[in-house]
């Protein structure tokens, strides 16, 4: 499957088969949280939410990837990744895009 940020591909012609979309919330281990407190203090990478953030990615993109396939797309287009504070320690992350079949 193509995922691709722009809105179209360069010399294909293209069927829109909807929005699809896939998400995560996620949170880490409580001692987790409260290392990273205090890790603010001194600085520096906060590992476990960094790790937190890119499994969230991966997993929404293939929920994305998913939906799209039982729409018997060829390619997200336009896809696009947010994210938003649930509460302190969690995040959800939404991937989204247009699902399209190449024409042939």
């Amino acid at each position: 499957m193509l995922l691709i940020t722009t809105e179209q591909i360069p010399g294909k012609e293209v069927e829109f088969l909807g929005i699809v979309e896939g998400s995560m919330v996620q949170s880490v281990h409580v001692g987790k949280d409260f290392l990273n407190g205090l890790k603010t203090l001194v600085g520096g990478e906060l590992t476990s939410y960094t790790e937190m953030m890119e499994d969230s990615r991966r997993i929404a993109t293939e929920r994305m990837m998913e939906q799209a396939q039982k729409r018997g797309a060829d390619a997200v287009l336009g896809v696009r990744y947010t994210t938003s504070s649930i509460m302190q320690g969690s995040s959800e992350v939404l991937a989204y895009g247009t699902a399209v079949r190449f024409v042939k």
